[in-house]
């Protein structure tokens, strides 16, 4: 019995170890945000229109740079496309690294499927060229007639469409100090990874000065790539924020499983709910068993849980399987979390 009372505590430790890299990120060690402006050719007929001026314009002026002059308005042809190409450039990217590239249209452009992204520069915040970008975009999915989901044929990409210019100069090498910030602010957290650290390297190497940053000191026997590389590699316990994420346009609730709710009357439309936790669920002829651990007593409108059982995740079940739609599902939630019997954030995007 003692063994097996020593796996099963071993495995509850390792399922609530988190690495520190999932948890913070080193500041200053980040992605860039490059964007720039091109031409799409080789359209089918379903480019910019005359009507998108300087799609044409663009056109006239590139076609200068190999010695080819025309006039704006003499241009007609539907096989173009003005378009703003966006990417990110990764920390320590180097000169000849690839990136994936996002093409989207800003013309009137139907379609930009096929089509082929003359080279572009692409440029930082600061109006230097960190990228150039070109090739064949594809559109991914179906665009056409039939069965099946239509994707959005005005935006594509190019993977490996992008090639590194510069880099961003960080020098990492010869930093004595460093500093993490935890992806969620956290007093506990922040704590937490101070004092797994110090006991790691049986010194004072770390210190919370906020509950989201942590400022680290390398010791003087080790470089600072195998000092990160240890630091990030190490596991804390932490217990992620619960949060309850809902999209109010596609009808999609995100919950944790095992995110309470007290009991409440709910009232919606033509429904009244009594949410009240039991010992146990009884067996009559007014009930309509959701599950083992839920049931519907029609005749009173009373929805009736396990004590351990009242979630978000179940109420969500029980209110689709009792014929709720998405969007009465998510004004029930919201409704909820405005009363105080939901203790999680809920976040609506």
């Amino acid at each position: 019995m003692k063994k097996v009372l020593l796996l099963f505590f071993i495995s509850l430790s390792m399922l609530l170890a988190e690495k520190i890299e999932n948890v913070a990120s080193v500041v200053g060690v980040r992605n860039n945000q490059l964007i720039g402006y091109g031409l799409v050719v080789g359209l089918n007929g379903t480019g910019d229109g005359t009507t998108s001026a300087f799609t044409v314009r663009s056109l006239s002026n590139l076609l200068q740079t190999v010695n080819v002059k025309i006039d704006p308005k003499d241009i007609k042809s539907k096989n173009i496309a003005a378009v703003i190409v966006t990417a990110k450039l990764p920390p320590f990217a180097r000169q000849g690294d690839r990136l994936d590239v996002t093409i989207s249209s800003i013309g009137d452009a139907k379609s930009i499927e096929g089509g082929t992204l003359l080279i572009t520069p692409l440029k930082g915040v600061d109006g230097k060229i960190y990228a150039l970008a070109q090739g064949s975009l594809s559109i991914g999915g179906k665009n056409g007639k039939g069965r099946g989901e239509l994707n959005h044929p005005t935006a594509g990409v190019i993977i490996n469409g992008g090639l590194v210019e510069r880099s961003v100069a960080y020098d990492i090498y010869d930093k004595k100090y460093l500093k993490l910030s935890l992806k969620q602010s956290s007093f506990k957290t922040a704590l937490e990874i101070e004092k797994r650290l110090n006991k790691i390297f049986d010194e004072k190497i770390a210190v919370a000065i906020d509950p989201k940053t942590i400022k680290l000191r390398k010791p003087d026997d080790l470089s600072v790539i195998s000092f990160m590389a240890k630091i990030l590699d190490t596991e804390i316990f932490y217990q992620p924020k619960e949060k309850i994420v809902i999209d109010e346009r596609t009808g999609t609730i995100v919950a944790g499983v095992n995110i309470k709710i007290d009991p409440v009357v709910i009232t919606h439309k033509d429904m009244t709910i009594k949410i009240e936790p039991v010992k146990s669920i009884s067996k009559d002829k007014n009930s309509v068993f959701i599950d083992t651990n839920m049931a519907v007593n029609m005749k009173n409108d009373i929805l009736n849980m396990q004590k351990n059982s009242i979630t978000v995740s179940n109420l969500a079940r029980a209110l689709q399987k009792l014929g709720a739609k998405p969007k009465d599902v998510i004004s029930i939630i919201e409704s909820i979390k405005k009363a105080g019997a939901i203790r999680a954030d809920v976040e609506i995007i």
